[in-house]
């Protein structure tokens, strides 16, 4: 458990406090995120669904967390209202969009209500960062990660469940919902804000966008956008790409044993973000960026080739893949808190996480249409242009002159 950088040992102590409490409310909040990938199979039945919509399920909480990051950013809603605050109103809207699923009479209203789900999230996990990041200085990556690895387990999950032979979609549905009311109740458990604070300030967009654009701001969200270019179409596809290794797809219960391999492939992802929160502390952000996007990215071009190699180191590699791929993750948002306007951080995290989440609608609705009409070399090496153009910003990062407030 990281440490604040100073204080008594009962402040300490609130900071690991906070940092658990924050995680847990994180983790079943955005349980929600996920319920899509639990029912599309049983949807698909239910509403006769194609491929393309399947996958609009999924994109369009990308696209609805986008609109709600930016709304918040715009209005000034994430600088001016206290986080815990957001995270518990955000949760709140969130379970019950998701709940009106049990409703919902086909295809487009469905689609809406996931756009709706992902807008109500934005309240939650931009605010979490902050509010993480409000506990922690020097231990901050590290916090950060433990954070996103509660995330990470909980985009495994799909996959587990999927391995266990599954439950019924109106049961996913109504647990999801439950849980992610839950987290914006338990949120409110967190007793006031870090030592480190964020000040309040009323919105003026000019002084927003100038935070934004900051050079060190803008390169710490390219390479941001570089590692969502590959994190999520990683998450979303390697169940399927396992799924069709001859290894799995000959055998009894092909199916199942590939959903349980993609499921530990994502779950190491919740070690390596502790690693690269250690990394980062000891070595600095960019510096672990930059391992994990080298690391990704060269497991991502060797799968690309592995035609032929034994299933079993198929699943290895991936693993190894889905270690790094998710590492970076917090050190790209620790780097904003700490290069940005302190009374812009909440619209500057928002609009980072923004940036990055359209960038996922991009290769989730791109690699099935590789994979399928050419092949998963082609879609692998195009996952890992995001890491090399993360890596040149990173670059560019640790070259650019420290931003002073």
């Amino acid at each position: 458990m990281p440490e604040p950088a100073t204080g008594t040992t009962a402040e300490k102590r609130r900071a690991r406090v906070a940092l658990t409490l924050i995680a847990l409310a994180t983790f079943a909040s955005m349980s929600v995120w996920f319920s899509a990938s639990f029912v599309v199979p049983q949807l698909q039945q239910l509403w006769q669904l194609t491929g393309g919509e399947s996958s609009l399920l999924t994109i369009a909480v990308q696209l609805g967390f986008v609109i709600g990051a930016l709304a918040l950013a715009a209005t000034g809603v994430a600088d001016a209202v206290p986080g815990r605050r957001l995270m518990s109103i955000g949760a709140l809207c969130a379970a019950v969009a998701n709940l009106l699923l049990l409703f919902a009479p086909g295809f487009g209203v469905a689609v809406a209500l996931r756009a709706a789900t992902g807008a109500c999230l934005a309240a939650v996990y931009p605010p979490a960062l902050k509010e993480v990041s409000s506990w922690f200085k020097a231990g901050r990556g590290t916090a950060l990660g433990v954070m996103i690895g509660a995330l990470t387990l909980g985009s495994a999950a799909p996959q587990l469940v999927k391995a266990s032979g599954g439950l019924g979609w109106q049961i996913v549905i109504v647990a999801t919902s439950i849980l992610t009311a839950l987290g914006g109740l338990l949120v409110l458990a967190v007793r006031g804000s870090g030592p480190y604070p964020f000040p309040r300030s009323a919105f003026r967009l000019r002084s927003a966008l100038r935070a934004i654009r900051s050079r060190p701001v803008m390169l710490a969200n390219i390479g941001y956008a570089g590692h969502m270019w590959e994190l999520y179409a990683m998450w979303a596809w390697i169940g399927t790409f396992l799924a069709g290794l001859g290894g799995f797809s000959r055998g009894p219960d092909g199916s199942r044993q590939a959903a349980l391999a993609a499921f530990v492939c994502i779950g190491t992802g919740a070690i390596g973000c502790l690693a690269g929160g250690w990394i980062s502390d000891r070595f600095g952000r960019a510096q672990a960026a930059m391992i994990s996007l080298a690391l990704s990215g060269t497991a991502a071009v060797v799968l690309a080739f592995a035609h032929g190699v034994p299933t079993p180191v198929v699943v290895v590699i991936s693993a190894f893949w889905g270690f790094w791929v998710i590492a970076d993750s917090a050190q790209f948002s620790a780097m904003v808190t700490e290069s940005a306007d302190p009374r812009y951080v909440g619209s500057a995290v928002s609009l980072q996480l923004a940036l990055g989440y359209i960038t996922t609608a991009a290769t989730i609705y791109l690699v099935p249409i590789l994979a399928e009409n050419t092949s998963w070399t082609a879609a692998l090496l195009v996952l890992a242009i995001g890491p090399l153009v993360g890596i040149l910003a990173l670059i560019a990062y640790r070259r650019a002159p420290a931003t002073t407030h």
